[in-house]
């Protein structure tokens, strides 16, 4: 009897078809978040970039600082403050707000490159 039950079983198992998961699909590809930009940081920043062209260093500075209380983690908003303050003649304080840009720019290597320079630029001048 227990053969019996044995054979009987090995041939139900057999006769089973195996039913095989269909494979996973493959997950999205990773995109860049999108950054809104705030309106009113962007009209600062022009501004300063304005005020900067034209020599109005003190105006494009507080511009930027403005700007920045709104967006304490933009780093370019720490980029062009440095790039102000360097032609300002603060080297130490250009190289410390690069540094700070460095800081929250993640992998954006061109906005590294650029801090890097500004960073050069004030070792220079001491």
């Amino acid at each position: 009897m227990r053969f019996r039950v044995f054979v009987l079983l090995t041939f139900l198992a057999s006769c089973a078809t195996r039913q095989e998961t269909p494979p996973a699909e493959p997950p999205p590809p990773l995109e860049p978040p999108v950054v809104k930009e705030n309106v009113a940081v962007a009209g600062l920043m022009q501004s300063a970039r304005n005020d900067a062209a034209a020599g109005r260093l003190v105006q494009a500075a507080a511009s930027l600082e403005r700007a920045l209380r709104i967006e304490p983690r933009n780093p370019r908003l720490w980029h062009e403050l440095a790039r102000v303050r360097l032609r300002q003649g603060d080297g130490a304080q250009a190289a410390n707000l690069a540094a700070r840009s460095n800081s929250f720019a993640g992998s954006d290597a061109q906005l590294r490159a650029a801090n890097q320079g500004i960073i050069e630029q004030a070792r220079t001048a001491r």
